[in-house]
């Protein structure tokens, strides 16, 4: 992986005992619609919008999943690290 990859993605580990559950993919959806471009969540090769609640919900992140969040465009990168800050901090719950 190249250094533009790594500034493009982050992979974690859902930390809060709910996972990846309404409220939590409500404020990951918000943020992500601030983009300039698209921004993702992977999960065991699934990837969806990260704008959509729906989609994230799909991915039935329970606590210590792996997920990779990604965007299309670097500039949006201020926007990745938001939501890695959501993530790791288990969304202030």
């Amino acid at each position: 992986m190249d250094q533009t990859d790594q500034t493009l993605s982050r992979t974690l580990r859902v930390i809060n005992d709910l996972g990846l559950h309404a409220r939590a993919a409500a404020k990951i959806a918000k943020l992500a619609s601030k983009a300039a471009a698209g921004v993702w969540i992977a999960k065991n090769g699934a990837r969806v919008d990260a704008a959509s609640v729906i989609d994230i919900l799909t991915l039935a992140c329970t606590k210590h999943t792996q997920i990779t969040l990604s965007i299309d465009n670097p500039s949006d990168v201020d926007v990745l690290t938001a939501i890695e800050t959501l993530v790791v901090t288990g969304f202030g719950e």
